[in-house]
């Protein structure tokens, strides 16, 4: 039996202290230049004091060309190391675990953002976006290695390269069009080559006291879910990560366009060897019963999202309380902004989710 308060050892670096985790999210917060905000760090600290073990950055892109969102947390150079330093601080203060999330937009990339050329695992004559070179994808994984030992030098506790929602690193695992012939796409073991050459060189690059998360989507974006299932084994298998976190969109769906009645999503993973990592999942995890319901299922950890922004002590909460339930949406923009939400996150939050926000 695992409780939300239940301490969870990790194969490198430190145990953490309970099982919910603080899900990395938009919100466009950082500053111009991608260094770490007053309003960032108050976002993040107000979730460690609410009790979340361990608290995931929003995503960093790990080179300026990988850039998407204006206010987007870099951690592409070492001018980024004094925030990053006050945040792995503040939280280590407060009792928890602090992870950046690792980011590249690939084909998604804004150049109006960053000024340079965008590139990702194949070209796009409608866009302009032009296919990388071979040595281009090997210094992309060089860029997630420094990245990653950037966040050591830090103090951060941790780092999650993102795989899942159509970026970088996922659009290498898209069936329909890495077609790739340089060993980096085509067939599932081309198209995995390179998350598994950028867990690997980060697992290299940083030391015992320091864990690796790999968020991943596994369907939609052109992923094929029975290539993924093989995927996850692998990297279970591989030892290279401590924290595979599955982005589900909702923990209890079953497959797109699977029949009535069959597995959920979440049920083709759950019974893979994970030979010492830990699994997290995400996808409307809203009271405390939904989480012990994860867990009870067999996940190791239970990532917040939109119930960590209307309450930043859902974590204290559901450990407390059984029966505690988030606020429901639609919340006011005071409320948010009563939750250390700045106003740039709090309008990004309205214009793509307006169902959730009372004008």
């Amino acid at each position: 039996m695992t409780y939300l308060s239940d301490p969870l050892d990790l194969r490198h670096g430190h145990p953490l202290p309970n099982r919910l985790v603080l899900a990395p999210m938009t919100n466009q917060q950082s500053n111009p230049d991608g260094t770490l905000s007053d309003d960032e760090l108050a976002w993040l600290v107000a979730r460690a004091e609410g009790g979340f073990g361990l608290l995931q950055t929003a995503a960093a892109y790990v080179h300026p060309a990988g850039q998407v969102w204006p206010g987007q947390l870099s951690i592409s150079s070492d001018e980024h190391l004094p925030g990053l330093e006050r945040l792995a601080a503040a939280v280590s203060a407060a009792g928890a675990r602090s992870s950046v999330q690792l980011h590249h937009g690939g084909v998604r990339a804004e150049k109006a953002l960053s000024g340079q050329e965008v590139m990702g695992p194949w070209d796009d004559a409608q866009t302009g976006v032009r296919g990388m070179t071979t040595g281009e994808v090997q210094q992309a994984v060089e860029d997630f290695a420094e990245a990653a030992a950037r966040a050591e030098k830090a103090g951060i506790d941790g780092i999650e390269v993102h795989g899942g929602h159509g970026y970088l690193v996922g659009q290498f695992l898209d069936a329909s069009n890495n077609l790739r012939a340089d060993g980096y796409g085509t067939d599932p073991t081309g198209r995995a080559r390179f998350v598994k050459e950028v867990v690997h060189a980060v697992r290299e690059r940083t030391g015992p006291g320091f864990h690796i998360g790999l968020r991943l989507s596994v369907e939609r974006y052109g992923l094929v879910l029975t290539d993924m299932v093989q995927l996850v084994g692998e990297l279970f298998a591989s030892g290279d990560i401590d924290i595979l976190d599955l982005s589900l969109w909702d923990v209890a769906k079953p497959p797109t366009n699977a029949p009535e009645g069959g597995r959920t999503l979440l049920e083709h993973f759950l019974d893979l060897p994970r030979h010492g990592t830990a699994l997290g999942v995400a996808g409307h995890l809203t009271s405390a019963a939904a989480v012990k319901r994860v867990l009870d299922q067999g996940a190791d950890l239970a990532y917040i999202g939109k119930a960590a922004i209307a309450d930043h002590a859902f974590s204290l909460r559901a450990i407390a309380d059984p029966g505690y339930r988030a606020p429901s949406f639609p919340v006011t923009r005071d409320h948010l902004r009563s939750e250390k939400l700045a106003d740039p996150f709090v309008s990004y939050f309205a214009t793509n989710w307006p169902q959730l926000v009372q004008d």
